[in-house]
Parts: structure tokens; C-alpha cells; sequence
């Protein structure tokens, strides 16, 4: 409650952005594709760059960017089922779980050797590799403190998604591939499950559904993505292999809740009621966030992560078709 008195304005002023961006994005065209996160992000940006924010307005941006960020991890978990994994068959989950596998430890090796700055690089790699903005929000609080970083990289990632999205359904156009060719190609590759959808279906409902299905058995993979991650970043600090499980509370209580979800058929009602409450939580977060990025970082930590984006995307898309020739798919 002392927090709260403390802190409201700049808690109140995330709140209404992002409760402004979350609104907004039911008005648009369903051609105009774009989350309310990343409008939330875009929003607090404006405003934070044209206005001088009042110091006694910024604990309170400081506290909803961290707290709410790690808040709404814990209400995404419920969108996750490892059943998924069960019906995409052996073949394609190999890939995929190979394509995961290959991309984080490209991503963890060379972020810094190609000078993408702090920890944009890690999370624009963990974001590209799963799930886009709800691998990023999952794994930043245990990466980095600098919210700068979650804002830049969610960015970018939205940014290959999107272009992805469009341009991706006229390059397999041109291609002779099967329904599950494409699926894999879509599903595989594209940052969210809205890319993903967006693209599969402009194509064929049957695309769609391959694509869908083979996008959630990868989204599937976050948990033991995060743990693997952890593991990479957090290798050279430990004197005992003990201390590779003392995870925040966050991530231990994410995978909890992804292994209820699977195991427990929760009620449709329930899991649309938890999926919608992370989504607001989470484009609120990224308010706050956007109030702390100023134009000239994002146009210097952006443009390398850019860079470094598009090379994740290119080995992501060439990993996923040596699988498809290996296993004659």
C-alpha cells in the first residue's frame, strides 16, 4: 500500500497508456495488424521523448515496468500445453526442438561478436527463436536490469514478424510444397502466433492449421528454453551445480503453471480470462518501458539489433530447411 501512495503517479500514467493502446487496437482494421504491446511501447516512446517527465513520476514508471513485467509472465503460462508437442509428429518436433536448440546458442555466442549492445541481442534471439514478445517479457528480469533493452528488442522482433508476415506467403507461393512443408516453414519461423496466422491463413485454412500447430508445440518449448538460457548465461557464476536451479520465483512458478496446464484440462472460459489478464498486464508493462526509451538509444541499441534480428531470422529459416531435406519432409 506505501508503494502504491508512493509511486502512483507513474504507475497511473502506464496504466492509462496502456489501458489507451489496449482499447485502441480493437478500432482497427483486421489488415492493420499490429498488439497492443508494441503500440503501448510506441506510445510511452512519444510521450517520453516529447515531454519531460516529472522525477516523482519515475520510481513509480520504475516499478511498473519491473513488477508487472514478471506479473503477467505468470498469466501468459496459462496459454501454454506441452500436448501440443504430441501432434505435430516426431519428425517436425525434432526440428523444431533442433532449430530452438541451434538458434539460442547462436544467439548467446554471438550477440556480443556482432556488437549488438547490453542484452537486446539475447533477447531478440530468445524472441525470434519461440515466441516473440512473451519469450522476450519471460526471459528480460532474469537477463537484464535495463528495460531499455526489453523495449528495443520487442521492437525489433515485432518488426521481423510483421514483414515476415506479409512477405513470407509470396515467397512459398512461388515454391512446390506440400500443406506440411509450408506449416513447418510458417510455424516454424514467424515470431508470434498472430504472424504466424496472419500468414498461414492468407494462404489456406489447411496451411493455417498446420502452421498453428506446429507455432504452439514451439511455444511449448519456452519453459525449457528459459531454464536452458538461464544455464548459458549464468554458467561461469556458479561454484556448484546446485545453484543452475536457483531461478527466480517467477520462472519456477511460469513452469509450474505451464505443467498444470498441460496435465489439468482447464476450463476454455478460465484460460481466455488468464490469457486476456496477461495481455493487459503486459502492454501496461511495456508502457512504462516505452517512458524510459529516448529516440537517440533506440535509433543506436535498435539499428545493430536490427541487424542482428535479421541474421537470427535468415539462420532460423536455413536451419528449418536443412531439416526439412534431411528428414524428406
Amino acid at each position: 500500500m506505501n508503494t502504491l501512495k508512493k509511486e502512483y503517479k507513474g504507475i497511473s500514467l502506464s496504466l492509462l497508456i496502456g489501458l489507451l493502446a489496449y482499447g485502441a487496437t480493437h478500432f482497427f482494421p483486421d489488415v492493420f495488424v499490429i498488439s497492443s504491446i508494441i503500440l503501448a511501447l510506441f506510445l510511452g516512446m512519444l510521450l517520453g521523448n516529447l515531454w519531460k517527465i516529472p522525477s516523482d513520476f519515475k520510481t513509480g514508471i520504475g516499478f511498473t515496468s519491473g513488477k508487472l513485467l514478471e506479473l503477467s509472465i505468470l498469466f501468459l503460462a496459462f496459454s501454454i500445453s506441452y500436448t501440443h508437442i504430441a501432434k505435430i509428429g516426431g519428425a517436425s518436433f525434432g526440428i523444431i526442438a533442433v532449430m530452438v536448440l541451434l538458434v539460442l546458442l547462436f544467439t548467446f555466442y554471438f550477440a556480443r561478436k556482432m556488437k549488438c549492445p547490453g542484452s537486446t541481442g539475447w533477447l531478440v534471439g530468445f524472441g525470434t527463436a519461440i515466441c516473440g514478445s512473451s519469450a522476450i517479457a519471460a526471459l528480460s528480469p532474469s537477463v537484464t536490469e535495463d528495460k531499455e533493452d526489453v523495449g528495443i528488442a520487442m521492437a525489433v522482433v515485432n518488426l521481423f514478424g510483421s514483414i515476415g508476415m506479409v512477405v513470407l506467403p509470396f515467397l512459398l507461393a512461388e515454391m512446390h510444397l506440400d500443406v506440411n512443408q509450408m506449416g513447418l516453414l510458417i510455424g516454424g519461423s514467424l515470431h508470434s502466433v498472430g504472424n504466424v496466422a496472419g500468414a498461414a491463413y492468407s494462404m489456406s485454412d489447411q496451411v493455417g492449421e498446420a502452421s498453428i500447430t506446429i507455432k504452439l508445440a514451439r511455444v511449448a518449448l519456452l519453459s525449457p528454453g528459459l531454464i536452458f538460457f538461464n544455464f548459458l548465461v549464468n554458467r561461469g557464476k556458479v561454484t556448484h551445480w546446485k545453484q543452475h536451479f536457483k531461478l527466480p520465483w517467477y520462472l519456477w512458478s511460469f513452469i509450474g503453471i505451464t505443467i498444470l496446464s498441460s496435465m489439468v484440462d482447464l476450463p476454455e472460459s478460465f484460460l481466455k480470462v488468464m490469457s486476456t489478464s496477461g495481455k493487459i498486464i503486459l502492454t501496461v508493462a511495456m508502457a512504462a518501458i516505452g517512458l524510459k526509451i529516448s529516440f537517440k538509444t533506440l535509433f543506436v541499441s535498435g539499428k545493430k539489433g536490427i541487424v542482428f534480428g535479421l541474421a537470427i531470422f535468415a539462420f532460423q529459416i536455413l536451419i528449418l530447411v536443412i531439416g526439412m531435406l534431411l528428414f524428406a519432409l
